[in-house]
């Protein structure tokens, strides 16, 4: 498991308003659930299922977090895919930056 993937997304659950939602990422062989359904975001690495789903490879997830690679064009390019809640895909944003 990759640590730092855990603890930058962690850090930033921690930052922002509860989503509202279940995300899970799965970046490579790392997984991130993201539970904001309560008060605040709780983040573990449960393989559950989620309301959303975005994977990704950590490559590309640097190029996000960088902004060499626009959100938007790692999808449609297919270096991201996302499976259930395109609303609660759009407030990852916040965790992104």
């Amino acid at each position: 498991m990759n640590d730092s993937i855990f603890n930058e997304l962690q850090a930033k659950a921690n930052e922002v308003d509860a989503i509202g939602g279940t995300i899970k990422f799965v970046i490579d062989d790392t997984t991130v659930f993201v539970d904001g359904t309560g008060a605040k975001n709780l983040v573990s690495s449960s393989n559950e299922d989620a309301d959303c789903t975005i994977s990704t490879s950590a490559s590309a997830l640097r190029d996000m977090q960088s902004g060499d690679l626009n959100p938007m064009t790692a999808v449609m390019s297919g270096k991201v895919k996302i499976s259930g809640d395109m609303g609660l895909a759009m407030k990852v944003q916040s965790l992104m930056s």
